[in-house]
């Protein structure tokens, strides 16, 4: 369990740290200069890597992988949600009926069920700070725009 305000949620974040798999990614866009993008081409052509797409992921994850220690007590100091947190109308309905409010502070995906309103989204939730996504219908996003950091 968590705390937001005082209202107690499952907290459904994983221990580790998560990997994006297939249609959980999300497109990102680099400039890299001439030269390392040919060095990247090279090392696409003799077989080290499949593509560009699978040695930047690889650089990113080995990087990842050397600041874990930081990232993980950031994580904890921070108490943010690792992971995965969905918000569904039913859960935004008790907690308005229970006169609270959430303050959402997620690493990796936060989304918010397409059946919200922006009434029930403004009523429940008094920030939203999300490091990765945030999922939610375009309605709740703009009622939430001042909300979000």
């Amino acid at each position: 369990m968590w705390m937001v305000k005082g209202w107690k949620m499952k907290n459904t974040a994983p221990r580790a740290l998560p990997r994006s798999r297939g249609g959980e990614s999300e497109k990102i866009t680099i400039n890299l200069g001439p030269v390392d993008l040919g060095q990247i081409d090279l090392l696409v052509e003799e077989g080290f890597y499949s593509n560009r797409t699978d040695l930047i992921r690889t650089a990113i994850r080995n990087q990842l992988a050397v600041h874990a220690t930081a990232m993980r007590e950031t994580i904890e100091r921070r108490a943010l949600v690792l992971g995965m947190r969905h918000f569904s109308r039913d859960d935004l309905e008790a907690i308005r009926a229970a006169h609270e409010r959430l303050n959402i502070q997620v690493l990796g995906l936060a989304s918010i069920a397409d059946d919200v309103s922006p009434d029930l989204a403004l009523a429940t939730i008094e920030s939203v700070v999300v490091l990765g996504a945030f999922h939610a219908p375009a309605a709740v996003k703009a009622a939430l725009a001042n909300r979000i950091r």
